[in-house]
């Protein structure tokens, strides 16, 4: 409990007292109450653990308590996305916020339960970019706000469609924050109802019951009386305070603004120049976190189009170059520029041992945190075993995590390859001695063992024909090997244009030799 002290000992009588947004904050909770009673569609609100959903939550739990235990005929479900990379201390007020939520909905009889909703193991931030070689996000490639936000929480709604029918979305989003939500809200709406209809998924509507407040609505809230499921937000207050973060909201769709701009979110977010939350919260004494700020920034530091081909491979996951045309001097010259491809194994090694080791010295000093999960561990070494471009056959990852924390975890042996680090040898001492890019050898290795054993290898010689299509060795190689096919190519234009004339010249003197025939017969007939 906080040494201060709200405006009003209970939440009734700040509710009756109190006006937001030039309206009774009776008269919201009635509104509340109404619509909750108004249908049998399920209610899901969205909890970022930020003051306006933290609002939204306590409004809703407050007109929920008010009703008669015969009217709460059902079930509200409050939801928390957590990427496994919300910084640190907002992911522990959450879970201490739905904690509590879930221990009172249980004394009370109440229709509501907390639920935290997670990304797939294969498309958790770190999987991506250490296991798939993900180049950090960026304004141009935000890769990760579907795969960690958005899929997650469409998922858990959609569970609830099928099931239901359809239900109503209860977000924390309100019109003064930004133009951008003032318009999406605006488009949606029904009129003469309080709700929208949802930008993407049929069958959900959204509720946003303080949509008109402003900021110092929100505070004046929150500060004026104890939260309903005990304790106060003056905690909630000196976290904003100190990092002078805005609030990230549960993303439920492509077109909620995403947490680009310093707010409470991801603490690996590179879509920012600078984490303004993070390093708030390290100036007010949380100085632990200056580990994670710096290694976030090794991270955007790769974003530098001036080094992108530093960290990157030259070829794209799918084994080949990908080509751009950018300017030079002018515009009427250009180069043939490559699009650099996912991070080289060597740093996504290199990144997560030292991520590890700031996992490891974190807890080593009283701080109970989980970087990386084991689950995300798996899924990395799958990834790197079987890389499309840098097949790890020397199995690296077990090591680098017995390399820092002097144990291993319960590997599972069928995810290693059937070959190993002296096979990888082996192979790159042959393909040298036959002029043969390893990396090729390698992958059609792995494809006949992926098919032996069937009866039927259906698809095998499209398989090896795809794979031969690839690019190969060297981008210099490649390079030569791309001029000397356009060269090729090019003969092969100029030859069919000659032939073509040839075969036009040829054409042309058959049919004056026809008509030159003919008309010699015609004369033959008309001689006296």
């Amino acid at each position: 409990m906080s040494q201060q002290e709200p405006l009003f000992p209970s939440m009734d009588e700040m509710l009756e007292a109190q006006e937001f947004a030039g309206r009774p904050a009776l008269d919201l909770v009635y509104e509340i109450q109404q619509l909750y009673l108004e249908n049998d569609k399920p209610w899901v609100i969205g909890f970022s653990g930020g003051k306006d959903s933290t609002t939204v939550l306590s409004l809703i739990y407050v007109a929920l308590t008010h009703l008669e235990p015969a009217q709460r005929h059902k079930h509200i479900y409050v939801i928390s996305s957590d990427t496994l990379v919300e910084t640190p201390l907002v992911v522990d007020m959450v879970n201490s916020s739905l904690e509590a939520i879930n221990n009172n909905a249980r004394e009370l009889s109440l229709p509501m339960s907390g639920h935290v909703v997670y990304p797939e193991w294969d498309d958790t931030f770190w999987v991506n970019l250490l296991g798939k070689g993900y180049p950090a996000p960026t304004q141009s490639f935000r890769w990760c706000t579907e795969r960690m936000k958005i899929d997650p929480v469409s998922a858990f709604i959609k569970d609830k469609i099928a099931r239901f029918g359809e239900v109503i979305v209860v977000l924390g989003a309100r019109s003064q924050e930004s133009s951008s939500r003032a318009q999406v809200i605006a488009k949606h709406k029904i009129e003469g109802s309080s709700l929208s209809r949802h930008t993407s998924l049929p069958g959900a509507f959204t509720y946003m019951p303080i949509e008109d407040w402003s900021s110092d609505d929100v505070w004046m809230y929150l500060l004026g009386a104890p939260t309903p499921w005990g304790g106060d937000h003056f905690e909630l207050f000196e976290l904003y305070k100190d990092s002078n973060a805005g609030e990230c909201p549960l993303v439920i769709d492509t077109k909620t603004p995403s947490c680009g701009n310093s707010r409470f979110g991801c603490w690996t977010c590179t879509v920012v120049t600078k984490d303004r939350a993070i390093e708030g919260l390290i100036e007010s004494g949380e100085v632990w976190l200056q580990k994670l700020k710096d290694f976030r920034n090794t991270l955007y530091a790769t974003t530098d189009p001036a080094v992108k081909n530093t960290y990157r491979n030259f070829k794209r996951r799918t084994g080949k170059v990908q080509y751009a045309r950018g300017s030079i001097d002018n515009d009427d010259t250009t180069e043939v520029k490559t699009i650099p491809g996912p991070y080289l194994l060597r740093y996504r090694k290199q990144w997560l041992e030292e991520l590890l080791r700031i996992e490891k010295s974190l807890n080593d000093e009283g701080h109970t945190i989980q970087l990386v999960r084991e689950e995300e561990l798996h899924e990395i070494r799958r990834e790197w075993m079987f890389d499309p471009n840098e097949p790890d056959w020397s199995d690296s990852l077990p090591g680098i995590y017995q390399g820092v924390y002097g144990k291993d975890l319960d590997w599972v042996e069928h995810d290693a390859g059937a070959f190993s680090e002296t096979d990888a040898r082996l192979v790159a001492e042959l393909s040298e001695q036959h002029e043969v890019p390893a990396e090729l050898v390698m992958k059609l290795l792995e494809l006949e063992l992926s098919m032996d054993g069937l009866s039927r290898r259906k698809g095998l010689f499209g398989k090896i024909e795809s794979l031969l299509k690839n690019d190969w060795g060297s981008l210099e190689d490649i390079r030569a090997s791309k001029a000397k096919a356009i060269h090729s190519s090019v003969l092969k234009d100029q030859l069919k244009q000659q032939l073509s004339a040839q075969t036009e010249d040829l054409y042309l003197k058959s049919v004056y030799d026809e008509q030159l025939k003919s008309l010699s017969e015609e004369y033959e007939r008309l001689k006296p």
